[in-house]
């Protein structure tokens, strides 16, 4: 999935191997425990950079999309490959009628270059709430509980997730970590162009925007074709706004992701 989506990428920006000076890629749902699945992309893309993972569930292309911009701003990455992937058929349990249907498997990728001075990173937030550990999780598979014969009988290398405390939560940090990026930016809600926010649930989605007041036609949905793909939500959607040109040079997007540890990235781009 990673791969496809960073050579899609790649051919529609024009980029050769040798162009990419770093890679990261969010997911918390890795083809293996090691190595990264990021050094595994790299090879299979024929890349000579740096590659790591960045694991921050549902936020991990939030993470790993600021992570990058860091990189750039400073002048460490000329040409940073950002990818957002996770398979999430492999990890739900599915006999959970409540939290099986709500998922997909998906992948995409950005470039970051540095562009003029009234393009790219306006503002972000980034936080973690680790109380909320228990409110999505996988209680094996890890060093702490390493995976058994008996774990696997208990279904315990799937996803539990408490829906209703993750949908309050939601709508709750992506209101407050919103409006925190507006404030710092000096920018109201009728000046964003579009939002895209991590593709977790129609209901989350539809009472965030009206917590930040955002009109509903500007707000981006795919849910409906892919359903949740944690860390391939977000570039899947800003692929698909680029391509149906509801984002343009000069357009104001905000994004915004949210998931498991609990954890949160938001930010305002301009394009």
């Amino acid at each position: 999935l990673a791969v496809a989506a960073a050579r899609r990428a790649m051919d529609r920006a024009g980029v050769s191997p040798g162009d990419v000076d770093l890679l990261v890629l969010g997911t918390f749902s890795p083809d293996l425990p090691i190595p990264s699945t990021a050094s595994q992309v790299q090879h299979k893309l024929h890349l000579r950079c740096p590659a790591f993972d960045v694991s921050a569930a549902c936020a991990g292309f939030m993470y790993a999309l600021v992570t990058g911009s860091q990189f750039v701003a400073t002048g460490c990455s000329k040409l940073a490959l950002v990818i957002g992937a996770d398979a999430n058929s492999r990890v739900v349990e599915p006999q959970d009628k409540k939290t099986y249907p709500l998922f997909g498997d998906g992948a995409g990728a950005v470039l970051l270059a540095r562009g003029d001075e009234n393009q790219g990173l306006i503002s972000y937030t980034m936080g973690s709430d680790g109380s909320g550990e228990d409110l999505l999780y996988m209680k094996s598979g890890g060093s702490r509980s390493p995976a058994t014969v008996e774990t696997v009988q208990r279904g315990e290398h799937f996803m539990r997730m408490e829906g209703r405390s993750v949908f309050k939560w939601a709508v709750r940090v992506i209101d407050r970590s919103v409006r925190d990026v507006l404030d710092f930016a000096k920018m109201t809600p009728d000046q964003i162009d579009l939002v895209v926010l991590h593709q977790a649930n129609i209901r989350i989605l539809h009472a965030a925007a009206e917590e930040i007041d955002i009109d509903c036609p500007k707000l981006f949905v795919n849910l409906d074709k892919y359903g949740n793909t944690s860390a391939g939500s977000i570039p899947l959607a800003l692929d698909e706004a680029v391509q149906q040109g509801r984002i343009k040079r000069g357009s104001n997007v905000l994004l915004c992701g949210f998931g498991a540890g609990l954890v949160w990235g938001t930010a305002l781009w301009r394009w």
